[in-house]
């Protein structure tokens, strides 16, 4: 029997940029009964609270310290502190400044020349590409805009092949994922899914054997497909309808 569920965040337990609905919540809280739960995504933790924390609401402190929040790919880990009632943080892998900062003017750049930055369509505040501390993540229509734009503007990945190829002619020493809807996250190289999931791992005290995974983009070049690589048994999905189906499926078998 399994011992760890695993998930990607956006399309695998929500629609992108958005709380995961009802059904996930009580379903991932009925999990925490069985199994340590363990998203991991490229979104900051203010985004794995308000988009899943913050929606299981009849999860009970002892439930949440088997909730392990893996940011950013899993290059930063949160748990649960049953004493303090609140969540801290295990560890963290950040970029230097000067990384920061190269990979933000690369992806512009490469962005830019291919005429996909379109920051007049941005709300008010938000911003294409986002620092977040272990990664950097361009986001083609920002953070807040509306599902329906983000699922119109590139749902063959074509534009974002397009970018991810320019910068990796343009800075080679970094890795470009895709993921989400209009997203490419740039990171370290390893510091990818394979980092997260081999720290979930060590963390845990588990196997690969023991690891159930959902994702998306399993395909190869898509965020999801490092943990297929890995050899971790993988349920691919294509959006939170089919995890919610595949959860009721286990959680009736036990």
């Amino acid at each position: 029997m399994k011992k760890v569920l695993s998930f990607d965040v956006d399309q695998t337990l929500n629609i992108a940029k958005t709380p995961i609905t009802a059904e996930i919540a009580e379903l991932l809280t009925k999990c925490l009964d069985h199994f340590e739960v363990c998203p991991i995504s490229g979104q900051k933790f203010d985004q794995f609270l308000i988009q899943i924390v913050d929606q299981m609401k009849d999860a009970t402190p002892e439930q949440l310290t088997h909730l392990h929040l893996f940011v950013a790919q899993g290059t930063q880990y949160y748990r649960y502190n049953l004493e303090k009632k609140d969540w801290e943080q295990v560890y963290n892998y950040p970029l230097t400044e000067e990384q920061v900062a190269k990979i933000t003017e690369t992806i512009e750049k490469a962005a830019k020349e291919l005429g996909y930055w379109e920051e007049d369509k941005l709300a008010p505040g938000d911003e294409i590409i986002e620092n977040r501390i272990s990664q950097v993540t361009f986001s083609a229509l920002g953070q807040s805009d509306g599902k329906e734009a983000k699922y119109a503007w590139d749902p063959d990945h074509k534009k974002r092949e397009a970018i991810v190829a320019r910068c990796k002619e343009l800075s080679p020493e970094f890795e470009y994922e895709i993921g989400g809807t209009t997203s490419i996250n740039a990171i370290t190289p390893g510091m990818n899914k394979v980092f997260g999931m081999t720290h979930l791992m060590e963390e845990l005290k588990v196997e690969k054997s023991d690891i159930l995974y959902f994702g998306d983009m399993t395909q190869p070049g898509g965020n999801d497909y490092p943990v297929v690589q890995m050899g971790i048994d993988t349920i691919a999905v294509r959006n939170h309808e089919d995890t919610a189906f595949a959860l009721r499926g286990i959680l009736n078998v036990l």
